[in-house]
């Protein structure tokens, strides 16, 4: 149980980072951190007291951070888009990347202009334009924002966190 994982934000409410629920009640007990939502039925019992288990705190004091720049590249992109085509959808198989606006017709390597494609529709789309092949995108790319990047990484959110987080 104190491997939760638990949403930890600004002072003015920006999420900062995901911590584990040991470091987060460190944090409480401390008194560094408000304690905004909890898990429902779920207790830490102590010797002398008892905490409900965190799911979202708050700190009390504002930290200035510098955002990691996320670096393109072909993992990356493919990490953005969930390892899904974005001409045909498909899921499975080995997946590449490719330039909306190829390189030929003047299209660069920026988050806009690649997305991840699985070999065939990569090789079927070619060095040509969307439009004349008639494929469409499904959803249009973009640059993530950092913390949503490593919100990737986790299973699944916990549902109390959706107030506070950052819609893509």
């Amino acid at each position: 149980m104190l491997k939760t994982q638990v949403l930890l934000l600004n002072q003015n409410y920006e999420p900062l980072t995901v911590l584990r629920a040991r470091r987060a009640l460190t944090l409480l007990l401390l008194g560094k951190v408000d304690l905004i939502e909890h898990e429902n039925g779920k207790w830490i019992h102590g010797i002398r007291i008892n905490y409900q288990l965190p799911s979202v705190i708050r700190l009390r004091y504002f930290v200035r951070i510098r955002r990691k720049e996320i670096s393109l590249t072909k993992k990356n992109i493919i990490k953005r888009d969930n390892h899904q085509c974005q001409y045909c959808g498909k899921k499975t198989g080995m997946m590449t990347t490719d330039h909306i606006i190829p390189k030929a017709l003047g299209g660069g390597d920026t988050w806009e202009n690649l997305v991840c494609a699985c070999l065939e529709c990569n090789n079927r789309k070619g060095n040509q334009d969307l439009k004349v092949i008639g494929i469409r995108l499904r959803r249009n790319p973009k640059k993530p924002n950092y913390f949503t990047f490593v919100l990737n990484e986790l299973e699944s959110p916990s549902t109390k966190w959706r107030p506070f987080l950052f819609q893509s």
